[in-house]
């Protein structure tokens, strides 16, 4: 192989090329119609409380959040600090937690360091077990944030959304549930969560399957044995299938590996995986952090991986040494453009050599090799993952980019081979650029009766991904034309600081309706579209996934709906600078005697 003074071991001209082949592979004309939602079966709720029941309700209230992970309940205890106590949390799952609820696979981790992710650790006094807190730790804190903020009678678990409709003439939203709750609210938060709705690939004849299978985010230990911390004792005489390696799959598959009789490990994209280096707190060190310490850590770790490369790394970990530089920026100048390619197959480059110290087999090892951008994707970190693949019961089934051909009711089928299996394991994911009344689950009815899915039609219409023209009072916090970051909590904590700050606002001052005017949701696409020049650019080479919308065709609803790709900080920035504008600008706002401010 040829090789250049990079020290990389292919050319850039070799390693372009292959880059380029890698992603023909995997484009499909189907995009994100691969992908299918799980049904009523897989989607059952494992671990909530059987034959739950309760009254309807009936109640008037200043606010109703729509989701009970942290966007909702950091929304919820943001209201509170602002004197709104009177609100709604309605919930699908049985408890708190959002993800951290329904994910409780084996092995299952934050990969974003604890001190960083965990909100409100120096109001709670809480110090995480370890640098990066597994999912049940974080569930369990979910539930002590809800305790501590007394959010517990707020909330209706186990209750599904059915419809939300604007009530003109009263200035209000309707909510129905599937509990058969009518509740009336001034304002409605759309909280539903960045990962909560799980989905499948499109496989043929997953329904056909007479064995086990179910979804990661659904783990049935009933047949696996263990729990999110002991062995699964029940696998020792079953074949297992995982399918997907991802960052889901990466956290899973050494777990399985440990206790099966075989595995087979069904890929079509290999991960990045670097090292985790995890490690148990040092208490010395957190008892003695002085007051304020984790604003600036979380602003610390955000400017690190963002590029803007701060003075001290204070993380200093997988994510911030290979997010340092930031390669999908936008440049003036062919050199530019070149070095920061160069750098970008450099990070990578070592994500492959890492590979080929841990893997024994150096066909397998071949095949785990990414070949895609270091943004492409979200890259992994595990110290476990690549070492499975050298234990004798473990065996890698490479798809070479199309993905598994078949499923039948005894296994999976690639390239004309059946693999019987007892046991199918999706770690496929969760929808996360999907039309937001599909991942909802029900369809918002705003100004006239229109749904959102109509007026959304074309692409996503909001001011700074939060208010949408049609839809007065109705407040949104996730990816579509909102922040993106490594740090999801730290986007979640800004945004649910922002929806609150609205409310009080409108509560204060007398307002009745709020909603985005029309000039400004385009002004603020345009923002979206020039900063996302760059990583317009960037991800134009990338293989598939749910950064880039499985690279389906651009069309005006992919113009749209996209998220702020510039630095989270300076997205905040936008929320900031808007909030401390007195003028509200570009909002209509209606006050409390139904006259239309003459100044908006």
């Amino acid at each position: 192989m040829a090789s250049n003074d990079t020290g990389l071991g292919l050319s850039i001209e070799e390693l372009r090329s292959r880059y380029e082949e890698e992603q023909h592979k995997r484009l499909r004309t189907d995009g994100m119609a691969q992908w299918g939602e799980l049904s009523e079966e897989l989607d059952r709720d494992p671990f909530a409380e059987p034959g739950f029941t309760r009254a309807p309700l009936s109640d008037e209230v200043t606010a109703i959040i729509v989701g009970g992970g942290f966007a909702g309940m950091l929304t919820a205890i943001d209201l509170q600090r602002h004197g709104i106590t009177d609100i709604r949390i309605i919930e699908k799952a049985s408890d708190f937690g959002g993800t951290w609820y329904w994910n409780r696979y084996p092995g299952c981790m934050c990969d974003v360091e604890s001190y960083v992710y965990l909100p409100l650790l120096e109001e709670i006094g809480f110090m995480p077990s370890e640098r990066y807190a597994s999912a049940s730790e974080i569930f369990e804190y979910s539930k002590l944030l809800a305790r501590t903020f007394n959010l517990y009678p707020k909330a209706l678990f186990q209750t599904d959304v059915t419809g939300a409709t604007w009530d003109e003439a009263a200035s209000r939203w309707i909510v129905t549930t599937s509990r058969d709750d009518t509740l009336s609210a001034q304002f409605l938060v759309l909280a539903g969560g960045i990962l909560h709705k799980a989905k499948l690939p499109g496989i043929p004849g997953i329904e056909d399957f007479e064995g086990k299978a179910f979804h990661t985010s659904r783990w049935d230990y009933g047949f696996t044995g263990g729990g999110p911390t002991e062995p699964m004792d029940r696998l020792a005489d079953k074949r297992v299938a995982v399918i997907g390696t991802g960052a889901t799959a990466v956290q899973v598959v050494p777990q399985i590996a440990a206790v099966a009789k075989e595995l087979f490990v069904f890929q079509r994209t290999p991960g990045a995986v670097g090292v985790r280096n995890q490690q148990d707190t040092d208490v010395e060190w957190f008892t003695n952090l002085e007051s304020g310490w984790q604003r600036e850590r979380i602003i610390n770790f955000t400017l690190a991986v963002t590029g803007a490369q701060p003075e001290v790394d204070m993380v200093s970990d997988g994510w911030t040494e290979l997010m340092w530089v930031d390669t999908q920026s936008a440049v003036s100048t062919k050199e530019e453009a070149a070095e920061l390619e160069r750098i970008d197959f450099e990070a990578m480059e070592s994500i492959r050599n890492r590979i080929d110290e841990i893997v024994e087999n150096p066909e397998t090892a071949a095949k785990l090799k990414p070949y895609w951008g270091k943004h492409c994707k979200r890259v992994c970190f595990h110290d476990d993952y690549l070492p499975s693949f050298n234990l004798p019961n473990v065996h890698l089934v490479d798809t070479d980019g199309r993905g598994v051909d078949q499923i039948t009711a005894k296994g999976v089928v690639v390239d004309g081979v059946e693999y019987p299996v007892d046991l199918i394991i999706y770690a496929s994911g969760f929808e996360v650029t999907t039309d937001l009344h599909q991942r909802l689950g029900f369809d918002p009815r705003g100004v006239d009766g229109v749904a959102l899915s109509e007026r959304w039609e074309q692409g996503a219409h909001t001011l700074h991904g939060v208010l949408a023209s049609g839809f007065p009072n109705m407040l949104l916090i996730s990816l579509v034309q909102g922040g993106f970051g490594t740090n999801f909590s730290h986007l979640l904590s800004e945004s649910a600081k922002h929806v609150a700050a609205i409310m009080e606002a409108c509560i204060d001052q007398d307002i009745d309706v709020i909603e985005a005017e029309e000039s400004a949701e385009e002004e603020w696409l345009s923002v979206l579209h020039r900063v996302g020049v760059g990583g317009a650019r960037y991800f134009q080479a990338c293989t598939p996934s749910f950064y880039n919308s499985e690279q389906q065709r651009i069309d005006s609803r992919a113009a749209r709906n996209l998220t702020y790709s510039g630095s989270l900080l300076d997205y905040i920035g936008h929320l900031e600078r808007w909030r401390a504008d007195p003028d509200f600008h570009g909002v209509r706002i209606e006050r409390r005697d139904r006259s239309v401010d003459p100044d908006h």
